[in-house]
Formats: C-alpha cells, sequence, structure tokens
C-alpha cells in the first residue's frame, strides 16, 4: 500500500473525529451520574424532606388571543420586549421580542412565551411549597390582584398581592431591566400564631417540543444548566425517556432553542434540587432544600432571577458578569472549540460592524484566517505539488512491482528519500487548520446576529437557505421544486470549487478511492444545499482562496494540474 494513503487516510480519519467534535455536539455526560460534590449534596439531605412541586395538568383547547384575553394582566414593556403577566397563577406567558422578525417578509414579531392553555404553550412560574401541603400557598390556579402601578418596564415594579385567608399574605414584587431580566421578589407575612417553614421554587414549563429544532446536532437545544460549575444538557427524547434530578449549591437551569431561551437562577450560595421531567409537559424546575423559615407575626423573602432572553453575545456575557452567573455564557452553545469559536465570532461582530453587512465580514474573516495560516498551507501545497511530481514514476513503480508489495515499498521509500519529500507533511499542517475551520462553521450557524442579514442579489436571509434552484432553473421555469430539490447558486458553486481545488491535488493511486473523491463534491452540494447560505459562502470563498494559492505554488513547481 502506498505510504502517501496511509496518511491521507490518518488525515481524513482525524478530520471526521474533529469534525464531530465541532459540528455536532459534544459527547453527552453519562445520565443518573452526578458528581461528588453533587452526590455530598444528595447524601447531606437524606435526613430532610424537600417537598415536590404541585403539578398541574390543562387543557390546551384555546386560540393564543382568547387565553390572553380570559385573564386579566399586568403589562410588560421595554425596548426589547412586550407581553403581560397573567394574574391567573402570576406566570409570565406572553412575552414577544421586539428587535426581531419571525419571518424576513413579514412585520410579525417573534412570539417566544404562551399561555398554558394553547398547544404551544411556554411559559415560567415561581412560588412556594410546603411539606405534605399543610400551609395554603399560591399556585398556577391562584388569581392574585396588583398593588399600585400596573404597567412593568424598567422604570416601574410591579406587587401582585394574594391573602391565603388564613392569616398569611404572599406578595410578588416583579422588576424588568431595560432587556431580559426579570428579578422576582417573593415576600410571605405570616399573621398566625404558628412559625412556618417554605420551599421557594421557580419552573419553566413548555407544553411540547418546538416544531423547528434542528434535526441533526450541530447545536444543542433543550434541557441545559450549569450545577456548581459543571454543565449538563440534556435533549427533549432524553428526558421522555427519564427524570433527571441533580443537585447544587450554585448555579442556574433553563431551557433553550438556538436563538432563545428561558433561565432560572436560584439565589447564591443555597442548595438546591434541580429537576428536568417530562409528564404531559417539559418542565425544568428547582427548589430549595433549605426551608426559609418565617417566625409568627414576621415576615421572609427569597429572590430568583428569571430570564426570556434573545442570545445575544454582548448581552448574555454581560449577565454573566453582572449578575455574577457562573458559565452563564455557555447558554450560547460555543461547541468543543469554545476557546477558538467565541473569539472568531468577536471578529466577525467586529467586520460587521465596520462593513455594515454579515456577507462581506464572513468574506473578510476567511481572508484573515487564510492569511494567518498562508505559511502552513503553503508547506502542505508544496508537498502535495511535489507529490504530484511524481506520480508517473509512482504509478511506474506499481506497474514493475505489482507482484510483490514489500519491494514496492521499499522502492517508494527509496523514492520519498531521494525527492527529499516526507508522505505526511502534506498532512499535518491540514491537521492543525481543522479546529480554525470548524469553529468558524459552528460560530456562523449559532450566531443570531447573522440571522435575517442579506447579502448581496438574491440572498437576503444568510441564516437560511439559498432561495434558488438549478431544477427551475434558477427562477426561469415558473416551479416552485419540493424542498429537497432546492439545490441554489452558492451550493453548486461551493461544488464546483470544491472539484477544482480536488483537481489540484494528488489523485489517489487506487481506482475506488479516486471515484470516491470525485463523487464527494457532489455529495457535499447535495448536503449543503439546505445548510444557512452564510456557511456556504464561507466554505465557496474558503475554496477559491485555497485554490489560488494552491494554483500559484504549482505554477512555482511547475507542476501540471490534471
Amino acid at each position: 500500500m502506498d505510504n502517501r494513503n496511509v496518511f491521507v487516510a490518518i488525515a481524513l480519519s482525524m478530520s471526521v473525529l474533529l469534525f464531530w467534535g465541532a459540528f455536532f455536539d459534544a459527547p453527552k455526560q453519562q445520565r443518573n451520574v452526578v458528581s461528588q460534590k453533587q452526590e455530598r449534596n444528595l447524601n447531606s439531605s437524606t435526613n430532610q424532606i424537600t417537598p415536590d412541586i404541585n403539578q398541574f395538568k390543562t387543557e390546551t383547547t384555546l386560540s393564543r388571543k382568547d387565553a390572553i384575553t380570559q385573564n386579566d394582566r399586568v403589562i410588560i414593556k421595554n425596548d426589547n420586549v412586550e407581553g403581560s403577566i397573567s394574574l391567573k397563577g402570576a406566570v409570565i406567558d406572553d412575552l414577544s421580542f421586539i428587535k426581531y422578525k419571525k419571518e424576513l417578509k413579514n412585520e410579525d414579531k417573534v412570539v417566544f412565551l404562551n399561555p398554558k392553555e394553547i398547544a404551544d404553550g411556554y411559559y415560567v412560574e415561581t412560588g412556594w411549597s410546603s411539606i405534605g401541603n399543610k400551609v395554603k400557598v399560591p399556585n398556577i390556579e391562584t388569581q392574585w390582584s396588583v398593588k399600585g402601578n400596573k404597567l412593568l418596564n424598567q422604570n416601574n415594579s410591579v406587587t401582585l398581592v394574594w391573602n391565603n385567608g388564613e392569616g398569611i399574605i404572599f406578595k410578588k414584587i416583579v422588576s424588568l431591566d431595560d432587556k431580559f431580566l426579570f428579578k422576582i421578589k417573593q415576600e410571605v407575612q405570616n399573621n398566625t400564631k404558628e412559625d412556618l417553614e417554605l420551599y421557594p421554587y421557580a419552573q419553566i414549563t413548555r407544553n411540547k417540543k418546538p416544531d423547528d429544532v434542528q434535526g441533526f446536532y450541530i447545536l444543542h437545544e433543550g434541557f441545559i444548566g450549569v450545577f456548581d460549575g459543571e454543565l449538563k444538557e440534556d435533549g427533549y427524547d432524553d428526558i421522555k425517556e427519564k427524570k433527571i434530578s441533580r443537585n447544587a449549591d450554585n448555579g442556574w437551569l433553563g431551557i433553550t432553542d438556538k436563538y432563545w431561551m428561558t433561565a432560572v437562577v436560584p439565589p447564591k450560595d443555597e442548595n438546591f434540587k434541580s429537576t428536568f421531567l417530562f409528564k404531559d409537559t417539559f418542565k425544568a424546575n428547582y427548589i430549595q432544600n433549605s426551608p426559609v423559615s418565617v417566625k409568627s407575626s414576621k415576615g421572609a423573602s427569597n429572590e430568583i432571577r428569571v430570564f426570556a432572553a434573545a442570545k445575544e453575545v454582548d448581552t448574555v456575557d454581560g449577565y454573566a458578569i453582572s449578575e455574577d452567573i457562573e458559565k452563564f455564557d455557555l447558554v450560547i452553545d460555543w461547541g468543543w472549540f469554545y476557546f477558538f469559536t467565541k473569539p472568531l465570532f468577536f471578529v466577525i461582530d467586529y467586520l460587521f460592524n465596520l462593513s455594515g453587512n454579515f456577507g462581506i465580514a464572513i468574506v473578510l474573516i476567511t481572508l484573515a484566517i487564510r492569511i494567518v495560516f498562508f505559511p502552513l498551507a503553503n508547506y502542505s501545497f508544496r508537498s502535495m505539488a511535489k507529490m504530484k511530481a511524481l506520480q508517473p514514476e509512482m504509478v511506474r513503480l506499481k506497474e514493475l512491482h505489482k507482484e510483490d508489495k514489500v519491494k514496492l515499498q521499499q522502492e517508494m521509500m527509496a523514492l520519498y528519500r531521494k525527492e527529499k519529500i516526507n508522505p505526511a507533511s502534506g498532512c499535518l499542517p491540514i491537521l492543525i487548520q481543522i479546529p480554525f475551520f470548524f469553529a468558524i462553521y459552528k460560530m456562523l450557524f449559532i450566531s443570531l446576529e447573522m440571522r435575517h442579514q442579506p447579502f448581496f442579489g438574491w440572498i437576503q436571509d444568510l441564516s437560511s437557505k439559498d432561495p434558488t434552484t438549478i431544477f427551475n432553473l434558477f427562477g426561469l421555469i415558473p416551479w416552485d421544486p419540493p424542498g429537497f430539490l432546492i439545490i441554489g447558486i452558492w451550493p453548486i458553486l461551493m461544488g464546483l470549487t470544491m472539484y477544482l481545488q480536488q483537481k489540484l491535488n494528488p489523485a489517489p493511486a487506487d481506482p475506488i478511492q479516486a471515484k470516491i473523491f470525485a463523487f464527494f463534491p457532489l455529495f457535499l452540494t447535495i448536503i449543503l444545499a439546505p445548510f444557512p447560505s452564510g456557511l456556504v459562502v464561507y466554505w465557496t470563498v474558503n475554496n477559491v482562496l485555497t485554490i489560488a494559492q494552491q494554483w500559484v505554488i504549482m505554477r512555482k513547481t511547475k507542476i501540471k494540474t490534471n
């Protein structure tokens, strides 16, 4: 076997492994295994009983409009979100993002949170629980009243009040910052003659798995949390199979989509139990393991932070710092190559602000990466050029020694020594570049900042696939092909550049390998056609720059291309 093919195989194998790590999700942590600290927390709480959060089943029979209008509400409004809080249950169940449109072609805002009575119900509740339900506490069916102001924005807080009729008054003081953070201060006034012990909790409920969850694992969508510094990600299907509980002293938890997320943050340094479960609906909740003691004729309080947010990098990072939330930035799925992917985002964001066009920013960052790796690529291409020059001699040796594999290997190694060629020298520089290649690919895929950004011509949304297709001659024929036949101009350009790049490389001596390699550009063209056009633009530009660099080197070494 040709030693060059061995090294090519190694390079391809490493590429696949790195591709899987960056392009797909990192391997999930073993289920039902807790860290040593979490295990200590579980053991330390075995002598105490933490009450369950009362669950209620709701019929999802109403339209969104009817569900919202059937209950009295407090209006939510700032520069980034608008919606309302239902006074039935005091839940945040109506929220839209003002600056983001649902679709490029209409002005409808992204509707994020919905009342529990509709099929797409998605809401956040907070409250108290007691052991054995001995204390009559408010729940999701409780009717609250508003004290004073009825508008919630960054300048006003809202106070909700409920009297249980047994001498205990519950209050929620809800405030909202100028973006996506709600702070809910829960107060209890105990006017009875007995001391109370109550357990604060928060819960995110989603009636069903979203329809637009990605069918492949380029990024994580579903349940997420950081518990005592350890990131945990669980998919919707994982939670359907089995409830997952964890104990921690610090952290946060929530549900993440590609561009949006909900999260709740317990008070710092208070041991809590988090549970991800499915029981008619998906739920992510926590309950404090140690009770809040409310003495007779006294009061007590607890504060919970709630996020219903667009995953803007600067905003998320700002909250992680200003609110002192450990690893909160990981709600954005940067992948295994975090230390490459995130800095690349800041570079492209700077280039976007500089150029005013995200597509141009993609071209510029691709050019910048090619410049950084120019020496490595030159070294690799020179090696490939020398290997290509030896092709005729290698074919002659294979014909001469086709019955003696040992002799063939000896002659080929002698040829390499004579020409001072290391067969691996062309592969190793490529391997070094692979993490950066997939880091930028990952960064472009997850970036909310690329959503609905135009390029030029027919590309009006870089986060969507190229809308043209060869099967109606790019719009000349008045026919809308089915989705799987949408293979646009940019994917075709990408496939052609891959083919041209392939022709500049040494052809595999094995005919079967040659056929597989020849089919590869067509295969990737079909596979990547439905991907966001920004990714395809990046890959195409990268191919063009690679071809240009490789062609110049071929010219200098006077190697003829196939």
